[in-house]
Order: C-alpha cells, then sequence, then structure tokens
C-alpha cells in the first residue's frame, strides 16, 4: 500500500510540474502586456486542465491573417480629407473660445492614430431607451431606399430580433442593399440560418471575422462589440444599445435597461459607414460579396445640418495602439473642471487609473457611475474593487439603481464628450473591437450632463465608508476578481 501510494504521489508531482512548464511555455510563447501574463499564469496554474481549455477559448490572440484582413483595408477615398485636415490643425493658431480649438490636441491625436477626419456640422440626437431608439430606427429603415448597414455585438433571437429581421427581409425584396455583421458570440443561440430568408431575399448576413473551423481557429475572447447603423450613408446610429428584448427592459433580472445612444446625421455618418465597409470586408465569406465601388456610400452632403463637431475612432486588437484608452487619457488629462463617466464595468489599467487618481486629487469633480447589480459575477466584483479604490481617492461613485446602467459615456468640462460602445475597462482598451464617438460641442454635452443630473435621483451614494461596511465575503471576491481583471 505505501509503495502504491508513493508512485501516486510522484504521478501528482509529474502532472503539477508539467502543468507548470506547459503554463509558462503557453502563457509566454505568444507577446502580451505583463498583467495579462500574470493573470493567465495564475488561472493555468490553479486550474489544471480546466485552465488550458479556458485558455484555448479565451486566451489565444487572433491569427495573423485575420489581423492583416484589418489592416490592409483601404482608407476608402477620404484619406486625401483626412491629410489636409491634418495640416489644417498643425497650422492653427493658438485656441481661443471654439471648443475645437481648444482640444485641437485631442483632434489631432486621432487624426494620427486612427486617420479619424473631423466632421464640424452634424445633428446628433441622444436615445436612452430602447423603445425610443428601436422606434425611431426602425422606421428610418423601413424608409431606406438605397442600403441599410448593421453591425451589432448582439443580434437575438427574439421579440424585436425578428421584428429587426422581418423588416431587413422587406427591404431586401424591394431591392434596397442589406448587409448585417453580427458577433456570433454575442449572439450566442442564434444559429446562421435565422437569416436565410433575408439572403433567400437578396440580402447579405455574415457573422464577424469567423472562419469556417470556429471551434479550433476563433478565439472567443476577441469580439466585435461595435454598434453600427448607416442608411443610405446619410444616417447613422452608434452607442451601446444591441438588438435585443433585454435592451427594452423586457427581461425581470434587468429591469429598466439604461443605456446611450445616439443618431447622427451630417459627414459624421462617413466615419461609421468607413468603418463597416472595412469589416464587412474582413468577414465577407467570398470575394464576391466584397465591397468595392465606394462613392455610392459616401453621398455628398450640401447642407449643414447642424453645429456639432465630432470624430468617430475605432479600436481592435488588429492594433497596437490603445486608440480609444489614448482619447479617454486625453481628455481626463486636459480637464480643468470635471470628468463625468458612466459605465457598466470599471476595471481600469493602471495608466487610467492613475489619471483619474491625479485628477481628483488636483480638485477635479471625478464623479462615476455603475451598475448596481451584476450582469457578468466576476466582472462585477472586480468593478466594485476599483470603485472602492477610487472612492477612497476622491472620486464620487454612484450606483444606479433603476435597473442595469449599461451607458457607456465621459463628460469634461461641459464641453468635450464620448459616448460609444467601449467601456471604461481592459477588455474594450485591449481585447474587442470597439467604436466611439469623440464629440466637441458644449450644446450637445450639456444634454449627456443633464442626463447624468437626472440619473443621480435614481442613484445611492457609495462612500469609502459604505465599502468597507461590507461582508469580509465580499471583499474576498473582489479581491480575487481584481487579480483577473487583465482578462475579464
Amino acid at each position: 500500500m505505501a509503495l502504491t501510494w508513493a508512485i501516486v504521489r510522484w504521478i501528482l508531482l509529474l502532472i503539477i510540474v508539467l502543468n507548470e512548464v506547459l503554463a509558462i511555455y503557453t502563457v509566454f510563447r505568444e507577446k502580451r502586456d505583463i498583467a495579462a501574463t500574470w493573470a493567465w499564469l495564475l488561472v493555468l496554474t490553479l486550474i489544471p486542465v480546466l485552465g488550458f481549455i479556458l485558455y484555448a477559448f479565451l486566451g489565444r490572440k487572433l491569427p495573423h491573417r485575420r489581423l492583416n484582413l484589418m489592416k490592409t483595408q483601404t482608407q476608402l477615398k477620404l484619406q486625401e480629407a483626412i491629410d489636409r485636415q491634418k495640416q489644417q490643425f498643425i497650422n492653427m493658431p493658438k485656441p481661443r473660445h471654439q471648443v475645437t480649438q481648444i482640444y485641437r490636441r485631442t483632434i489631432m491625436l486621432f487624426q494620427n492614430i486612427d486617420d479619424s477626419f473631423l466632421s464640424r456640422h452634424n445633428h446628433v440626437e441622444i436615445f436612452t431607451t430602447g423603445n425610443d431608439l428601436f422606434h425611431r430606427m426602425f422606421d428610418e429603415i423601413a424608409a431606406a431606399t438605397k442600403s441599410i448597414h448593421i453591425e451589432f455585438y448582439s443580434i437575438y433571437n427574439d421579440r424585436i430580433g425578428n421584428q429587426l429581421r422581418t423588416l431587413l427581409e422587406r427591404k431586401a425584396s424591394e431591392g434596397v442593399e442589406v448587409r448585417v455583421l453580427y458577433d456570433s458570440w454575442g449572439s450566442m443561440g442564434v444559429h446562421p440560418s435565422f437569416y436565410d430568408g433575408l439572403r433567400e431575399q437578396g440580402g447579405f448576413a455574415e457573422p464577424f471575422l469567423l472562419s469556417r473551423s470556429n471551434l479550433f481557429d476563433f478565439r472567443l475572447n476577441y469580439r466585435d462589440h461595435r454598434k453600427i447603423v448607416v442608411l443610405d450613408g446619410k444616417i447613422g446610429y452608434v452607442g451601446g444599445f444591441n438588438v435585443g428584448d433585454q435592451y427594452l427592459g423586457r427581461f425581470e433580472k434587468f429591469g429598466n435597461w439604461r443605456d446611450t445612444h445616439l443618431r447622427i446625421v451630417g459627414g459624421g455618418v462617413y466615419g461609421l459607414q468607413r468603418r463597416f465597409i472595412s469589416d464587412w470586408n474582413a468577414s465577407a465569406a467570398k470575394p464576391e460579396e466584397k465591397l468595392e465601388h465606394y462613392r455610392s456610400y459616401f453621398p455628398e452632403i450640401k447642407v449643414r445640418h447642424g453645429s456639432t463637431a465630432l470624430q468617430v475612432v475605432t479600436n481592435g486588437p488588429e492594433s497596437e495602439m490603445e486608440k480609444i484608452k489614448l482619447g479617454y487619457l486625453r481628455l481626463i488629462n486636459a480637464a480643468q473642471d470635471h470628468i463625468w463617466i458612466q459605465t457598466p464595468y470599471l476595471i481600469p489599467d493602471d495608466s487610467v487609473l492613475d489619471a483619474l487618481r491625479v485628477a481628483a486629487h488636483s480638485g477635479v469633480d471625478v464623479r462615476i457611475m455603475i451598475p448596481c447589480k451584476p450582469d457578468h459575477p466576476f466582472v462585477y466584483r472586480a468593478t466594485q474593487y476599483y470603485a472602492h479604490a477610487l472612492a477612497g481617492e476622491g472620486v464620487t461613485i454612484y450606483t444606479y439603481q433603476n435597473g442595469f446602467l449599461h451607458a457607456k459615456t465621459m463628460t469634461v468640462d461641459g464641453r468635450m464628450a464620448s459616448v460609444g460602445s467601449a467601456n471604461m475597462d481592459i477588455r474594450s482598451f485591449k481585447l474587442n473591437f470597439e467604436i466611439n464617438t469623440f464629440i466637441y460641442d458644449a450644446v450637445t454635452t450639456d444634454q449627456l450632463e443633464q442626463i447624468f443630473v437626472n440619473d443621480i435621483r435614481d442613484c445611492r451614494v457609495m462612500t469609502s465608508e459604505r465599502f468597507d461596511q461590507q461582508s469580509r465575503w465580499l471583499h474576498f471576491k473582489q479581491r480575487f476578481s481584481r487579480l483577473l481583471s487583465p482578462i475579464l
């Protein structure tokens, strides 16, 4: 018996050693930042075998050939205009009172790292409820005459998802070009046959960057989190809403769904259109389905639709530059009076965390609003950890009590704002494909800040003392989840 147990101990020891060696080899064979490296080492070491299964779906990077598809997409005839704008802002005199001059360095940042052009004369509307958004959006889809381009992280097979599909099938039967791009994991449970009726009517639907060998080749960790709708190249929608019944408050688990979405008319739609076409061409299953003739998708703008200046900025793992995060850092560091943030997930990396600390200790009014309930347990516990840490640094933390807060907004000094799909977390900075609109306009920013003030009525202030009063078990879950924050 003693000999048998000795053999078992040696076998267990051998398994542990092999697991450690494989863990080190697996993690270090791909380039990644130090925090993510240690987080994956922790998972692979503490959860033998199962940890490697998790890594296979969550840890592997996208193949270089797919990332190259994203990198090599043409700038869609807009590069000449972008180059002219870059020179214009280099030669611009010192800032006076105009918002675009005050934030010219931010504008130049996005021009240089994302080739994002500035559109000055846009009309922007803000939606905070799914009922209002989808009613308006579906009416305008029904009125489209040339093209309907849709890209969402989630399009579910439920009431609102079927309503959209039926509408798109009808428009395709009328001869309108309909293209739908969706994330296969974000739309989990929706079979590709869901779009067979659309295809039969001449429309197109593709999963984002999905190869035929999905089980072995697709990386679950890299998600198309963008939300884009472009109609006839003239009207655009972008923000936080996906297409599903939960986004209309129909799920008891979440209750009221509080989100923020924008409707844009003007040159800013070009930025949304450019991104959609690039994503579509990188994802199209057949070469003949790629879009090669772009002129009709960028109709000439002959009138000024409004006074809002904005840039559309995109982010993804095809670039080592964390573009949206750099924009957030630029705004935080430029703030003189206040920074107000709404985000469902608060998991900043060290650079963003330090910037928020510096702002708060410099007398800037930093306020962050997060949900009062989780939709992803580990993510929410990590959010609580960072909220607790920032509350101790002088940041005002609100927890939204009237349902689930899913908005991704930032406003600075009443002059500048960001609205889009990117959360204030490492996943949105490094792993997901995201899109945000950076707005240089006091009027639109004031509207967003008034929405924030109204939301405070449905919030509870979480002071450092209130966090301290939470149970030891909850504090343990928060600290443990924080260790996993680079890979959540």
